[in-house]
């Protein structure tokens, strides 16, 4: 087994942090207004959001937009860097051969087919309905695909077209997961009858409509039907969170099984041979299985996944036909992405040098060694293999500077190649401050917890200072990194906003955050809030003796939205003599709503409230409403279909009824969870901005 050692930046970075009394970063962007923030054109521009490979894999076609403007286009650029170019027809999506020598796609329904360049495309399969989801078969000689339910297969090279199943007009349609071998589907049927009708109406048109919307976890039968005998054979039911495929010489089936809570985990084997199956992995926890992924080799019988049963997210690697496994990676680090590349080399993505890095890597299994590709501080994501899997592209940022597309030849491992120029001179005119990145020790003496600290303009260490604490949303999320932050680009500047005003700025990656391993994220099962908040009292006592004392601790607020909204009216009521002032955006405020709008998202982390009604109630702000005493503003868009707008109007009530009139509530009317319109996220910010100057100074 190929061995690693522990990271030890993340404990290094405490032993180079400022002292007290130390002069702390002072760079503010002095003409940053809060219209400019939120209002086109976009500051750090549009960041490109990757979308297909090109025929021939020496192109992408990305969205994006070149002037700054909400509204994308497609654009089209070598892989090797070039000026993006603007089309206006964007081509189908091609789906590459395994044998690399023909592309699919659909165009108005129908399925095509051509050669490795795009040329002699012609029509193999169409009718009047939409036949979706081609996928081809290992030998490169079948196209399988739905139509109306049903999954069917034509051949390329002749002219055959099979109907593999046949559903009644009541059963739940059938979906496709993958070929097993080129003589077998994997197929799925998901029964949501059981599902739950939620509400979210929209009232911004002529009439109110309902908004009625289906949510629950469906039923996951898995099936495998046999093209040559036209059986089709159930093979699995019952773990209703699963995913399936098979190998490429047709041996091997292999179910990643994960019951409904996300509690326990099995590998099924099965074994198209003889017929038999086999449990050949097995993982269970107390909190909730994340990181999950599985991938066979692409001509053995050997498949690579990835588990947190060592207490961190490491690549395993499973030989069926012996019907072991073995694991590749070890250490308390995580591994956050991992492909094949061939039969023997994998290339994957860690943070081993630190917790906000990521870098890649390339694992020979003949051998056993290893080779770094990156060694520059960033924060590497979003990879995408070419379909020869000969090139790598990603995103890459690092602080004050907004990710843009890097490419990497994986054939030639060399330097990174920078291959898109995305953000605009306009955002260097800011004298953006870089965070104090920095990681502390929690009240237990043991847990490291990330922090990002932004200190006001003309800091003088011996001033007190009101300080803003934002927290991120998701819950599971790592926002405290060496980067920009894509998903919070707004707030950042917003936070850098704040700096003008004479706050300190404190975000600490709580437990619940991905990244730092499984009990991190695990603390908080059964009664969110509680360590979270903790997290960040410590934080800010530990800012407070680095800096000798420069918090003004009775005057905190606190932010954030969706999860962050919840931790804001969770911990302004937990700790009211620790945070004096709350805003919360399109926040949980119970989570028995959530419950039934997101039973994936709420099940594992607080079970069954009919089973455990306690679990909700500690874990609800609602439940704490009418002791609240410190001013809060309510902020939520009225058909938000994420968070329902029902927790701000429980919420407001429950303050209305038990006498509260110190707090302010601003509904916006045409908004869902992420808003969309510049108007409405200036109308917010200005909002939070007002309260926060009106209470904490």
């Amino acid at each position: 087994m190929q061995r690693f050692c522990c990271a030890v930046l993340p404990l290094l970075s405490v032993l180079f942090l400022v002292e007290p009394g130390t002069t702390h970063a002072q760079d503010v962007p002095e003409n940053l207004t809060l219209k400019e923030i939120f209002h086109e054109p976009v500051i750090p521009g549009i960041r490109p959001q990757f979308r297909f490979f090109n025929a021939t894999k020496d192109s992408i076609y990305f969205a994006w937009n070149d002037s700054s403007y909400f509204d994308t286009g497609m654009y089209r650029m070598a892989v090797t860097g070039s000026e993006p170019e603007a089309v206006e027809n964007t081509p189908p999506r091609p789906i590459h051969s395994p044998n690399l020598r023909r592309i699919a796609y659909t165009k108005e329904g129908n399925i095509y087919v051509a050669q490795a360049d795009g040329s002699n495309p012609r029509r193999i399969v169409a009718t009047k309905e939409r036949d979706i989801s081609p996928v081809w078969s290992p030998d490169s000689r079948k196209i399988a695909f739905v139509r109306s339910g049903d999954v069917w297969v034509t051949s390329v090279t002749a002219p055959e077209v099979v109907q593999v199943t046949s559903k009644g007009d009541s059963d739940p349609n059938f979906s496709f997961d993958g070929w097993a071998g080129s003589s077998s589907l994997i197929l799925r049927q998901s029964d949501n009858s059981d599902a739950r009708t939620v509400y979210f109406p929209e009232y911004v048109g002529e009439f109110v409509t309902p908004g009625a919307s289906r949510r629950g976890i469906p039923e996951v039968t898995f099936f495998k039907a046999d093209l040559e005998s036209s059986a089709i054979d159930t093979l699995l039911t019952g773990w209703n969170r699963s995913s399936a495929s098979g190998s490429f010489s047709g041996n091997f089936i292999l179910i990643d099984a994960q019951d409904n809570a996300l509690k326990n985990r099995k590998l099924y084997a099965f074994d198209l041979r003889n017929g038999s199956e086999r449990v050949i992995f097995e993982d269970s926890t107390d909190g909730w299985l994340h990181g999950t992924f599985r991938e066979f080799a692409p001509r053995t019988d050997r498949v690579l996944f990835m588990s947190e049963r060592s207490g961190w997210n490491h690549i395993y690697i499973a030989n069926l036909m012996r019907g072991t496994y073995r694991q590749i990676t070890e250490g308390d680090f995580e591994i956050t992405w991992a492909r094949w590349l061939d039969d023997q080399t994998i290339i994957y993505a860690s943070n081993e040098a630190d917790y906000g890095e990521r870098h890649l890597f390339i694992h020979n299994l003949r051998d056993g060694s290893t080779q770094q590709l990156t060694d520059r501080e960033a924060y590497r994501y979003m990879f995408v293999l070419s379909p020869d899997k000969s090139t790598l592209i990603y995103a890459k940022t690092y602080f004050n500077e907004p990710y843009d597309f890097y490419m990497m030849d994986l054939e030639n491992p060399g330097d990174e190649v920078r291959i898109t120029n995305s953000v605009p001179d306009r955002f260097s005119e800011y004298n953006w401050q870089k965070e104090e990145y920095v990681h502390f020790t929690g009240r237990d003496g043991e847990t490291l917890l990330p922090m990002s600290v932004l200190y006001p303009r003309n800091f003088d260490p011996n001033r007190q200072y009101p300080v803003v604490v934002f927290a991120h949303g998701a819950g599971s999320l790592q926002n405290v990194y060496k980067g920009w932050s894509n998903n919070y680009w707004r707030e950042y500047m917003f936070h850098q906003y704040l700096l003008l005003h004479d706050y300190i700025v404190v975000e600490v990656d709580f437990r619940h955050s991905t990244g730092y391993g499984r009990k991190f994220r695990e603390d908080v099962t059964d009664w969110m809030g509680k360590y979270e908040t903790q997290d960040i009292v410590d934080g800010l006592d530990w800012v407070q003796e680095q800096t000798g004392g420069a918090l003004d601790l009775d005057r905190v607020g606190i932010y954030g939205g969706s999860y962050g909204g919840f931790m804001a009216l969770y911990a302004v009521t937990d700790k009211p003599d620790r945070f004096h002032a709350a805003a919360a955006l399109r926040k949980v405020t119970n989570w028995r709503n959530y419950y039934w709008a997101n039973p994936w998202y709420t099940l594992p982390r607080l079970g069954d409230p009919d089973e455990v009604p306690g679990h909700y109630d500690r874990s609800s702000p609602l439940t704490y409403a009418p002791e609240l005493v410190r001013p809060v503003i309510l902020l939520h868009g009225l058909i938000d279909d994420n968070v329902g707008a029902q927790d701000a109007f429980q919420y407001a009530e429950e303050l209305i009824q038990s006498g509260n009139t110190n707090f302010e509530m601003m509904i916006y009317p045409s908004e869902r969870h992420g808003f969309t319109s510049p108007h409405s996220w200036y109308d917010e910010y200005l909002r939070i901005f007002e309260f926060f100057e009106k209470h904490l100074k």
